[in-house]
């Protein structure tokens, strides 16, 4: 049986969540051993050999072009920024997981809108009531209720949420013309050069240390296989779509909370995930049938 693009890209998207998902922990561990400049410059410095040996091991090296360099330097903007601010989120540890990435499912409301607004994507009630059921299953599990404190850290997971719809709506044109070696290629270089720029700002950067390097090269690696299997996504599927299909991270994550740092597990989970995953297949379903330009 063939599957639809959109069950296909709900595939890939498995890939990124798994990903993402080991990213947060390598975020939380490496907390106290770097801060998140240098985080994103040693995953990305990692990252830019990866991605040349495997493009030189493919052949795939000539694919690599200057025709959008602009908008290859906008994602990169858009997702240092976010990817910074969300390091950060995960780094606090006063905040659970589960609240963390329930305030960055934010991105797919802001990526059906942004997609909509320079895409021209088509901004359907069933994309948007998709969103919604999403966001409303991602705030149960945040229960923002009377005692809810709005702390640092739920402040950057909510502004990294707008910098991930920009980076996800630049991706979806980008794939229009571009490979994906060439969009991960410029991904890994233009961040090491905005990591360097900034990791030296308080005057010192710490080399990795034996504690350090394993984490670093996870979230390198996690980071350049989430990425690619978003771009994957993102050509067989409308920018927000996409994005809402990373929703079902959400359940997951809490479960790891609640593993490997003691973080509640409530049932509001469980009911917030039942929306996330309706969300989902609701999309799914409607774009299998119709889809979208």
């Amino acid at each position: 049986m063939t599957l639809s693009a959109p069950a296909r890209a709900a595939v890939w998207m498995t890939g990124a969540i798994l990903s993402f998902t080991a990213m947060a922990v390598s975020g939380r561990e490496l907390a106290g051993m770097h801060d998140t400049f240098e985080i994103m410059t040693y995953r990305s410095l990692l990252g830019v050999v990866m991605v040349l040996a495997v493009a030189g091991w493919a052949g795939t090296l000539g694919q690599i072009t200057t025709r959008r360099l602009w908008l290859h330097g906008l994602r990169n903007l858009f997702h240092f920024i976010g990817q910074n601010l969300w390091f950060f989120a995960v780094g606090v540890g006063t905040v659970p997981l589960a609240q963390i990435f329930a305030f960055e499912f934010t991105t797919p409301i802001w990526a059906t809108f942004l997609a909509a607004l320079f895409l021209g994507e088509r901004l359907t009630r069933i994309r948007l009531a998709a969103a919604a059921l999403g966001f409303a299953g991602a705030m149960i599990v945040a229960q923002p209720g009377a005692d809810f404190e709005l702390s640092p850290g739920l402040v950057a997971a909510a502004l990294a949420a707008i910098g991930f719809a920009g980076t996800a709506v630049c991706t979806r044109s980008l794939v229009r013309t571009e490979t994906i070696t060439c969009v991960l290629f410029y991904l890994t270089v233009i961040q090491a050069v905005l990591g360097l720029g900034t990791a030296f700002m308080d005057g010192a950067m710490a080399p990795p240390s034996g504690a350090s390097l394993p984490w670093l090269m996870l979230v390198a690696v996690c980071g350049l296989v989430a990425h690619f299997c978003v771009t994957k996504a993102l050509t067989l599927a409308p920018a927000g779509v996409v994005m809402t299909m990373d929703f079902a991270r959400l359940p997951i994550i809490a479960v790891v909370g609640m593993l490997f740092y003691a973080e509640p597990f409530l049932l509001a989970v469980f009911l917030g995930g039942a929306f996330i995953f309706a969300a989902n297949a609701l999309n799914i379903r409607n774009e299998a049938r119709s889809p979208s330009k």
